[in-house]
């Protein structure tokens, strides 16, 4: 042996959440008959304001495997892919797993805190409060934004290509700068169908958890 140890090509945590996400998404797609039927769906599994009557506290995980389109699927589980094998390699299956889930979850935490300042302008019982309740958050955006903290992390002078523009970059500064867009429209208000306080709360999440296993030695970058 020289070696040399091929690394897999397909974790099986990321593999493993890439089909759960894509299985959810069909069985939405090909199973769901109506508008009613699919609204029942997000009522029950989609995350909800802590004060909507159709909030659950399981939300908190299952939002992760709902998305509201195949290109919104499609462009989360690209990342996972691409960002998520390193890193599972590295990490480990179950660390990988636990620094997921920590993200996605803190990550609708994060939207929920937020949503309640919102919510708090709004008077109760009025059209903009009824609609913000009935509104979920759905995707796995937060914990893929924390995927992309960590490789920024652990992997700061890794050259990223971009697609649009089509140009290299290093991942510390597409982290930053990625961070600082989420940040502007999130503050100021545009793009509000996108959960943008969400992928910050992944981050943020992502972060406190790598700053504890580096001080705890779990990890090393």
């Amino acid at each position: 042996m020289n070696g040399y140890t091929r690394r897999p090509a397909a974790p099986p945590a990321v593999m493993n959440l890439i089909i759960a996400n894509i299985v959810a998404f069909a069985a939405m797609t090909l199973l769901i008959k109506s508008p009613a039927q699919e609204w029942r769906i997000y009522d029950l599994f989609a995350l909800h304001p802590v004060q909507s009557p159709w909030f659950e506290p399981w939300q908190a995980v299952t939002y992760m495997f709902m998305h509201g389109s195949f290109s919104h699927l499609f462009f989360n589980m690209f990342a996972l892919w691409m960002f998520g094998r390193t890193l599972e390699i590295e990490l480990g299956t179950k660390r990988f797993l636990i620094y997921y889930f920590v993200c996605g979850i803190g990550a609708a935490l994060f939207q929920m805190a937020v949503g309640q300042i919102d919510i708090s302008r709004l008077a109760a019982g009025s059209a903009d409060y009824m609609m913000y309740m009935k509104i979920p958050t759905v995707g796995a955006s937060g914990a893929v934004f924390g995927l992309l903290l960590a490789f920024g992390m652990m992997h700061p002078n890794a050259v990223i290509m971009l697609l649009i523009p089509p140009i290299p970059i290093k991942a510390k500064w597409f982290v930053v700068i990625y961070g600082a867009i989420e940040l502007f429209f999130g503050i100021s208000g545009r793009m509000d169908s996108i959960a943008h306080f969400a992928h910050l709360g992944g981050m943020f999440w992502g972060w406190l958890l790598l700053l504890w296993w580096r001080r705890r030695r779990r990890i090393f970058y």
